[in-house]
């Protein structure tokens, strides 16, 4: 069995997306492509991944492996097995399904062959309705191959029904809640789908006499494909080599997109919203700067997800901002932890700090978020180590304080040190000087919205700073999770 990229305690105290999708019709050797967006979305999912094609004289091919696009879908070996006009593929970290050791039926695309002909499918979210799901189409016959949530996906379409694989998607789609940015195959057809409240990012393009179908634009960019637009919320798009069509199959509903995809699961070269993710946290400094100014010498992001707020907090308050931090870019997979010893310097192995530039100066650390808070106390160590006179936290985001159950691999409730202690409580078991987040109002001002958060009708799905959740989360509320008290 392939070795999987192992977790490294830097990386472990971070919300980690679930996955990434792709797909393509409609242009040669299409799994090439699929490779290549995969590639570009491997931040949204570093366990594994799968691709899925079709060719009209060899039928349905694929390959599931565990680690890296590059480590796998790179070989010509392996991708001489996946011929064909249309194809998807999928990287994936786990949230839903097992934990731990990722077992090879769990990595996705699904397939599954139809009394019409066989469909593929690659999901990024979360159904929250899925044990209920399952144990209802396992009491009816269904025998299930993995652990995934999505395989209630292909079972469900199995019993529909309906005329042709498209319909029976709508179908069975209807049948679930949560959280899902879908793509699809057939023969001859990509089908992109997103949950009717847009929690999950999904968007199209063209390429050549063909088009794409993609998490985030910047994956479109690696094949040279031309945006074209965001798949709305709540609907589907069936995609031939003769062109797209349109349906809308769900109640139409207020859309609720992540907004941490701004703050940190999306890449910044992306665009999000008809924004600029760079942007749009660069913005995110600007207005920590204004909410929380403090005086001080320097302003370092802890990388990479901070620098772009580090950038904007540095341009508003007038302070330097400076490289402080130093990251290893080729901390790869392949490193070996032999020892206990050596497994306790990790985030240093990851991280060094610029001591020339660091010793006795005052220093602002802007990070995306506070999850556990290891990690921070780590790194405030690290720069206190390095002679600075002064350590001030300001976080990208406001305090985690709830689960995501929408496809964010997120700690337990008691396992977030923002659900169990106030600002100062959490500034004094960090040992700095100062720590400050940015407010819910500003952190809706810096992705758009000029009047901060409408408390009646949020533009975002932000339970995770909240506890509003958008979807009622059932199957952990029957296994007993405690939503917010209405206030």
């Amino acid at each position: 069995m392939q070795e999987m990229p192992p977790s490294h305690p830097f990386d472990d105290d971070k919300l980690k997306e679930e996955c990434g999708v792709f797909g393509v019709v409609g242009v040669k050797d299409a799994a090439n492509f699929v490779a290549l967006g995969l590639h570009a979305l491997q931040h949204r999912g570093q366990e594994a991944g799968g691709i899925v094609s079709h060719d009209p004289e060899q039928g349905f091919n694929s390959a599931r492996r565990f680690g890296y696009v590059r480590d796998n879908f790179t070989k010509a070996s392996l991708m001489e097995t996946l011929p064909g006009p249309v194809s998807i593929g999928h990287v994936r970290y786990s949230t839903a399904g097992s934990k731990g050791q990722t077992a090879i039926r769990d990595v996705q695309p699904f397939f599954g062959e139809f009394s019409m002909g066989g469909a593929a499918i690659a999901h990024n979210g979360n159904i929250t309705n899925a044990n209920a799901l399952r144990k209802e189409l396992i009491e009816r016959g269904s025998i299930f191959q993995s652990s995934s949530d999505s395989e209630c996906i292909i079972h469900l379409m199995a019993r529909s029904l309906q005329r042709n694989i498209p319909e029976r998607m709508k179908d069975a789609l209807r049948r679930v809640e949560g959280a899902f940015s879908i793509v699809a195959m057939t023969r001859t057809k990509l089908i992109g789908v997103r949950d009717p409240l847009g929690v999950r990012p999904l968007v199209l393009g063209k390429i050549a006499d063909g088009y794409a179908l993609s998490s985030e634009t910047c994956a479109l960019d690696i094949i040279g494909a031309e945006f074209v637009r965001e798949i709305e919320p709540g609907e589907m798009v069936v995609i031939t080599e003769h062109g797209v069509e349109s349906f809308h199959p769900f109640e139409k509903k207020k859309s609720r997109f992540c907004i941490f995809e701004h703050v940190y699961f999306s890449r910044p070269d992306s665009i999000l919203g008809g924004r600029s993710v760079y942007e749009t946290r660069r913005q995110i400094g600007v207005e920590l700067a204004r909410e929380t100014p403090v005086d001080a010498d320097l302003v370092c992001p802890v990388p990479d997800s901070g620098t772009p707020a580090a950038i904007g907090f540095s341009q508003e308050s007038g302070i330097p901002y400076a490289m402080g931090i130093i990251r290893n870019q080729y901390m790869g997979r392949t490193f070996i932890e032999p020892t206990e010893q050596i497994r306790n310097m990790g985030v240093r192995l990851k991280l060094n700090v610029n001591r020339a530039l660091i010793k006795g100066k005052r220093v602002i650390l802007v990070d995306d978020s506070v999850v556990r808070g290891t990690t921070s106390r780590k790194i405030k160590e690290m720069i206190l180590d390095a002679g600075a006179a002064e350590v001030h936290f300001r976080i990208a985001s406001p305090p985690t304080m709830w689960p995501c159950f929408y496809g964010v691999d997120t700690p337990e409730r008691d396992k977030l040190l923002a659900a169990q202690m106030s600002e100062d409580e959490m500034c004094a078991y960090l040992g700095v000087d100062s720590l400050k987040f940015i407010s819910l109002d500003g952190l809706y001002r810096a992705a758009g919205e000029a009047k901060g958060r409408d408390p009646k009708s949020p533009a975002y799905c932000d339970a995770c700073f909240s506890g509003e959740y958008p979807v009622a989360p059932s199957d952990k509320i029957e296994a007993g999770f405690q939503l917010k008290a209405a206030e």
